[in-house]
């Protein structure tokens, strides 16, 4: 196979990340953090793409990298209409859909955006998305909410949870197809899947309002209590609608979206950093204790991934209440941005075909 380039990009809640990748070698990889006072400049996310797109080719020129040899620039995908887990063209009606908002706004609506821009400045460039965080492969009877007006949908970190399953299936030598997982990313945001046979059948709404609380989601909160601050007169949507992704979590609680701080702080005895971390972790396996019954008790592994995940303290706590349903092993950090590299490399040698993005339910995964 002939040498390819490939920049892969990954805005993420409180981060940018990107890498450069020769075929499957990673030659470069950058994480950028944000702070609060820094996202806070901006009223929305969409205004924010400038300042993210320019700190990536800051880096990128810092590093001189040979923009002429790039090929690809794959975005991590961000919230869309339900698709199909794969690779998709980024075309006009999915930037505009994202622009829009029409199922949210989230720092991953970053992701098509700055890759399809960089591309049309790079020229003759390919740009794709892949397992985007609206893959859809839920089981009908997870859909029931409890009230016909309100129906479950899927959105979290489908690229990296599905990454790391297959990651640790050829360790073990299976296939990602024949195992039961619960994978557990923990970033900005967290999500707890699922996975029977290659698929998610069931995952919480790791973006507005499902599982646990993170370093600046609320996760789920009481519904009665939102209600009546919905009608309270104190708050306005955009203030109730911030509480919930944004400004929740540890954001609310001690002021900062560093999950890495608040490990320091618990290191050295902090009692509010140690009630938080130890809270996080509780949550985290009730959730994991959900997914158990929805594969019937029969769980192969428990797989912790993401940034979070190197706290050993939390990993070792969560062990501790879960270790009873299946096996944990933890895999810190991501490989978002290798797996976008490795599905463009799928199309570069022809063992899959990027689809089209058509704006409706039509590619939502069949049950």
């Amino acid at each position: 196979m002939n040498e390819v380039l490939i920049l892969t990009i990954n805005p993420g809640s409180t981060s940018t990340k990107f890498a450069l990748y020769r075929n499957e070698e990673c030659v470069l990889k950058k994480t950028i953090r944000h702070t609060v006072e820094e996202l806070s400049m901006y009223d929305s996310i969409p205004d924010q793409f400038d300042f993210r797109k320019t700190l990536i080719l800051e880096e990128l020129k810092k590093e001189n990298v040979e923009f002429g040899k790039i090929k690809y620039v794959v975005g991590r995908g961000g919230l869309t209409y339900p698709l199909q887990s794969g690779v998709y063209k980024i075309n006009n009606l999915m930037m505009d859909h994202l622009r829009a908002g029409i199922f949210g706004h989230h720092a991953s609506n970053l992701g098509p955006l700055i890759a399809s821009n960089i591309a049309q400045w790079l020229g003759n460039v390919n740009a794709f998305i892949a397992d985007p965080v609206v893959t859809d492969e839920l089981e009908d009877i997870a859909r029931f909410s409890g009230h016909p007006a309100f129906e479950r949908k899927p959105i979290f970190h489908a690229l990296n949870q599905k990454a790391i399953a297959r990651q640790h299936a050829r360790a073990i030598g299976k296939s990602y197809e024949e195992l039961n997982l619960i994978v557990v990313h923990l970033g900005g945001g967290i999500s707890i899947g699922a996975h029977k046979d290659g698929r998610v059948i069931d995952v919480n709404n790791a973006f507005n309002g499902e599982g646990p609380f993170t370093p600046e989601r609320s996760g789920s909160l009481p519904v009665g209590q939102i209600v009546e601050a919905c009608f309270s007169g104190k708050y306005s949507k955009e203030e109730l609608l911030r509480m919930i992704t944004g400004e929740g979590g540890f954001v609310a609680y001690a002021g900062t979206n560093d999950a890495l701080e608040i490990e320091k702080k618990a290191q050295q005895g902090d009692v509010e950093a140690m009630a938080l971390q130890e809270a996080m972790g509780y949550q985290i396996s009730k959730s994991i204790g959900e997914m158990s019954t929805v594969l019937k008790g029969k769980v192969d592994a428990i797989l912790m991934t993401g940034g979070i995940a190197y706290n050993r303290d939390m990993m070792e706590d969560i062990r501790e209440r879960v270790g009873f349903i299946a096996p944990m092993h933890v895999y810190p950090g991501e490989d978002e941005l290798g797996a976008l590299a490795m599905n463009a490399l799928l199309v570069e040698q022809g063992k899959t075909t990027p689809m089209e993005y058509v704006g409706d339910t039509k590619l939502a995964a069949t049950h």
